[in-house]
């Protein structure tokens, strides 16, 4: 996983506890395929070594045909192998 984040709190019943965010990054580099399969199979493996139920996925598009940042950066959200719901940002 490439960033784990740690966020203390201090739940309602006065208890301290942690909510942890998974993210994983990819870059689709020129002469490369699109490793948005690749990237939900490895946070999908992340997440259940960590049990977590959700995640993040971002994938950056280098490729030179790639069309403007401003143009393709968009979330949406897709399912990983083993039924996850992540977020996914392409940009």
């Amino acid at each position: 996983m490439d960033l784990l984040i740690r966020q203390p709190y201090t739940a309602a019943d006065v208890s301290r506890a942690v909510q942890r965010e998974a993210l994983e990054l990819k870059v689709w580099r020129q002469g490369r395929t699109d490793p948005l399969a690749e990237g939900l199979a490895q946070l999908d493996d992340y997440l259940d070594r960590m049990e977590l139920s959700t995640g993040t996925l971002v994938a950056f598009d280098t490729r030179s045909q790639a069309a403007p940042v401003h143009e393709r950066t968009v979330f949406s959200q897709r399912t990983t192998p083993s039924g996850r719901t992540v977020t996914l940002l392409r940009a």
